[in-house]
């Protein structure tokens, strides 16, 4: 079964590239940036403040950073005074390290008990088990329905009577502006999981995970999928070659054609290869969600005659407008770990529309939902004067603010009475989430809760040091420089969390 686990560890941004350095990389960017320590100082703003640590400035030089290219923030909670601030009024882009301000601003705005419902309605009588018309979903925005909760949800309708339902499916997406779609991915990679846009009405987030085997006639490669989709039909091209288990995807190539809900697996898999999966995200929103539904219901025990529609409830001629079941999701306190801790951008994007229906109601937009947080910023009086906000998951090249104004952010999180839901909800070093690989020992472990960014040429993080001293600091670190992603970054920023600890 494609577990809520599994999706949200594999449904976001790449947030943790190939960064492992050899040791005679590592060496040689030692040396060269002791032979330019001298060369390539940090060119001091008049809002700098204090000297930059020599385990940083290595780094710097190591990898010749401009001294723009970064920003470095680093403050004792509730200390006015930042113990080292370098280019912290610059604008950079912070790639996820924005959604620390998205998930507060939902926690302070519609607060950690907030839940999103899915309502259920049977569009005509019941009668001996038998919905005799249509059964229409209407979306709630609710970022986690994922395949266990949309399979509990149609249990419920069991439960409550209804086995055969001769009508159509209907689906009700109407919640949200369809203005929230334009524009392409910030990669044009469509068919990545983490690229799945926001919709009212989204079953487990869009995606399919497929299992590759090898076969033992030493041709074939046998692909499943799961969930197994009636409505999604699966090319497979696929030929075994004689090697390792090693190669770009495995020599896997997905491609798919929309027109006819089709996906395509071509290329050479390795014949040493015990398992190997791979996640995308498949068919249109309206699809996947019938797909999911005849799947589940069927596996349910259910009967279904009828065919897929779009539409909604508002339009439809029914006197009947009460809900058969309703499906509330998990709390906002909890959803924002699943946001948070997995860098999950489809969930980030959700809750940022939700904040624009708190705002100024129906339909959803971007607009609304930046509206919303300049408001909540500009009511807990932190300057947004830098922020440039184009959908709140980071995943955009236009987006950008000062690492002041996220140390602001930090601050007021730590400061609220819902501070234990917002901090546990970042990754922990060394333990779970997009750190669970970083810093797991030494220095830091399990000290910092640190929410991480990764675009190409963008590296950040944002988040808490728990110092052996005692002390708590908020710290920032952005870099915007080419390669950031692939490593430089990483060094920067985990460099600084084991420098702060120190203290």
């Amino acid at each position: 079964m494609l577990t809520s686990a599994t999706v949200l560890t594999v449904n976001n941004h790449k947030e943790q590239p190939d960064m492992h350095f050899n040791s005679i990389h590592k060496a040689a960017i030692l040396v060269a940036a002791l032979l330019t320590q001298s060369v390539l100082p940090h060119l001091a703003t008049a809002q700098d403040i204090g000297d930059i640590p020599p385990e940083i400035r290595i780094i710097t030089n190591g990898h010749n950073f401009p001294a723009d290219a970064y920003t470095l923030l680093v403050q004792e909670v509730g200390n006015p005074t930042p113990v080292l601030a370098i280019n912290t009024d610059q604008p950079m882009n912070p790639a996820s390290t924005i959604k620390t301000l998205t998930t507060l601003a939902g926690l302070e705005v519609l607060g950690s008990d907030y839940t999103w419902k899915t309502e259920v309605y049977a569009l005509g009588p019941v009668s001996d088990g038998t919905l005799q018309g249509d059964l229409l979903i209407r979306g709630g925005a609710d970022p986690f329905l994922v395949e266990e909760h949309v399979r509990s949800m149609l249990k419920i309708l069991r439960r409550r009577g209804v086995q055969h339902i001769t009508g159509d499916l209907i689906l009700d997406n109407s919640l949200f502006d369809t203005t929230m779609l334009a524009g392409s991915p910030v990669d044009n990679q469509s068919g990545r999981a983490y690229n799945v846009a926001p919709e009212a009405l989204l079953f487990n987030f869009q995606v399919v995970n497929f299992f590759f085997y090898p076969h033992t006639n030493g041709r074939d490669v046998i692909v499943r999928s799961d969930p197994a989709l009636p409505n999604l039909r699966i090319d497979n091209r696929l030929r075994q070659r004689d090697g390792t288990c090693t190669g770009y995807q495995r020599g896997i190539s997905f491609s798919e054609n929309s027109e006819n809900n089709t996906v395509t697996f071509s290329g050479e898999h390795p014949s040493r290869c015990g398992e190997y999966s791979m996640t995308r995200a498949v068919l249109d929103p309206a699809q996947y969600n019938y797909g999911l539904f005849q799947a589940l219901w069927r596996e349910l025990g259910g009967e279904f005659d009828g065919q897929l529609r779009q539409g909604s409830l508002d339009s439809l001629a029914t006197a009947d407008a009460t809900p058969f079941v309703v499906w509330q999701s998990p709390p906002l306190g909890d959803i924002i770990k699943s946001i948070n801790k997995f860098s999950n951008n489809m969930m980030t994007r959700q809750l940022l529309l939700t904040l624009g229906l708190q705002h100024a109601g129906v339909p959803a937009s971007i607009d609304k939902g930046i509206e919303a947080v300049q408001q909540y910023l500009d009511g807990v009086g932190i300057d947004r004067s830098a922020l440039v906000m184009t959908n709140g998951s980071g995943l955009s090249r236009d987006t950008t603010l000062t690492a002041d104004m996220l140390g602001a952010v930090l601050q007021r999180g730590y400061q609220i009475p819902t501070m234990p839901e917002f901090v546990a909800s970042l990754p922990l070093a060394g333990i779970d989430g997009t750190m669970r690989n970083r810093m797991t020992s030494g220095d830091g472990h399990a000290s910092s809760h640190i929410k991480t960014g990764s675009l190409n040429d963008v590296a950040g993080i944002a988040g808490y040091v728990h110092a052996r001293s005692g002390k708590h600091y908020v710290v920032v670190a952005l870099v915007n420089h080419a390669q950031a992603h692939a490593g430089p970054g990483q060094e920067l920023g985990d460099a600084l969390l084991g420098w702060v600890w120190q203290h």
